[in-house]
């Protein structure tokens, strides 16, 4: 801990010493300006008669410190310099110049994006908590048409406040939680294929009660469509029924026909997602598992 406390003391004098010396050259540069060119060519004359003198006697000058450098190569831009440099190799000064210029582009492109202003980002919690119903996506359109400001969407998403872990993506209950709830007024439906001996396929309608477990129907055929779909759902749902819910997949043969017939049974359809067996567990386990006794039957 006092390694780095002195450590960064001396990075302080170091970088104050820079600027010190950074601000007397300027000061000495506006000074010079004001004179004439023959006082000042008079003088460069002068000094490098002196500075001749060192170099018969071979001296070696100290150190260049930064503060020197960045002089050296700022005022290489004003003449040239090639012919008056004597203290390094002019491959040296380059390097010193090209040095200055990896340290202002690495400054310049700092990796990252800039950070989203504290501000800005209290504002946008302060429109969530305000508005439960609203989405990122409306967030960002109000910030832009009421405010002004253009935000990503994602930029939103990022610095809105977290919902509980006991609701789910929309701030409602989970999918297992809603199934438990309501399991004797939901009906599930799935499809699944049986060979027989001779190699012909057929296909299997699966309809089944969630809070019983119970077969509500089945059936099979070689051409299944959804107007052979409906019937088979019709048949298994009686008219006096106290379902509420109809699970599905998003299998092209539930169209859209059969799921307004289904409504108008009283039934509310709820599709699964896609790729996710797992909402229909129930039936895909009567299909996989134990299943094989309602595709077994057509064997």
């Amino acid at each position: 801990m006092k390694f780095e406390i002195r450590y960064a003391a001396i990075s302080v004098k170091l970088l104050l010493v820079t600027i010190s010396g950074l601000l007397l050259d300027l000061l000495r540069y506006v000074y010079l300006g004001f004179r004439s060119e023959k006082v000042l060519a008079a003088e460069i004359l002068f000094l490098r008669k002196q500075l001749a003198l060192y170099q018969e006697r071979q001296v070696k000058p100290h150190r260049i410190d930064a503060a020197t450098r960045i002089a050296l190569v700022f005022l290489s831009k004003r003449f040239k310099w090639r012919p008056s440099l004597v203290i390094v190799q002019p491959a040296t000064l380059v390097h010193w110049h090209r040095q200055g210029f990896r340290l202002f582009w690495r400054w310049k492109s700092r990796p990252g994006r800039p950070r989203t202003p504290i501000k800005l980002r209290q504002l946008i919690r302060e429109m969530a908590l305000n508005n439960v119903s609203w989405g990122e996506e409306r967030i960002t359109n109000e910030l832009l048409l009421k405010v002004g400001i253009r935000v990503s969407p994602r930029t939103v998403r990022k610095y809105m406040p977290k919902r509980s872990s006991q609701g789910g993506p929309r701030g409602d209950q989970r999918w297992s939680t809603f199934v438990r709830n309501h399991a004797s007024a939901i009906v599930a439906c799935d499809f699944c294929i049986a060979v027989t001996a001779t190699f012909r396929l057929f296909y299997v309608l699966v309809v089944i009660e969630h809070g019983s477990r119970r077969l509500l129907h089945c059936n099979v055929t070689e051409y299944p469509t959804a107007e052979w779909t409906l019937q088979q759902l019709r048949e298994a749902i009686p008219c006096e029924h106290s379902y509420r819910f109809l699970i599905h997949d998003r299998d092209n043969i539930f169209s859209t026909e059969l799921d307004k017939s289904i409504t108008r049974l009283g039934i509310d359809v709820i599709e699964t997602p896609y790729r996710s067996p797992q909402a229909n567990s129930i039936c895909e386990r009567v299909i996989n598992g134990r299943g094989g006794d309602a595709c077994g039957m057509v064997q």
